[in-house]
């Protein structure tokens, strides 16, 4: 069974970590969450979900709990995603900041050499933004913007969601059943 660290910040597209869950709840997955002060309240405001309402998560732990497992490698985490990433959680990780239990989880992930995906939601970019990204996929991270795909002619938006999700957990080494993938088109 693997075990990952799902976080969730304060940026917009709470959809997309209640979609990632739903899609995992039936694999062999144990998942532990951190979600940031910011994220908590923009899950209440988009999804009108508290954290304990995502019951695929087996343990939440607060942010400023640096004592944590995931604080330490030797806690053998296989993978952890940032879904949604704000651009100044992703500045944290790709300078090393270890501000948060977020920050220090996604810089034990790098360090042992673990996928670590960063699902940043922002737009436009600024050089900061796209420096940070930068710096971050050097360092090991995997930068995967939630940037929704109509090939799979989504009818909602809970079905783009989850189209995304399904690439960003096939980003660590989980294959979900039933999402649509590019076969090519007749030219």
């Amino acid at each position: 069974m693997k075990k990952i660290i799902l976080a969730i910040t304060g940026a917009s597209g709470s959809l997309y970590a209640v979609e990632f869950l739903r899609l995992i709840s039936e694999l062999e997955v144990e998942v532990h969450g951190i979600i940031s002060g910011a994220g908590e309240k923009v899950l209440g405001l988009e999804e009108q979900l508290a954290p304990h309402d995502l019951t695929a998560v087996r343990k939440w732990y607060t942010v400023d709990n640096l004592a944590a497992p995931m604080a330490s490698g030797s806690a053998r985490y296989d993978a952890m995603v940032v879904l949604p990433c704000t651009m100044g959680t992703l500045a944290a990780i790709a300078n090393g900041l270890s501000i948060n239990l977020i920050h220090r989880a996604a810089d034990v992930m790098l360090k042992e050499r673990k996928p670590l995906v960063l699902a940043v939601r922002e737009t436009p970019f600024n050089r900061n933004h796209l420096q940070n990204m930068l710096a971050a996929s050097d360092a090991g991270a995997i930068i995967c913007p939630a940037m929704p795909a109509f090939y799979h002619l989504p009818e909602n938006l809970r079905d783009m969601a989850r189209h995304f999700a399904g690439r960003v957990a096939a980003q660590i080494g989980l294959q979900v059943s039933g999402l649509k993938e590019w076969s090519g088109i007749d030219v």
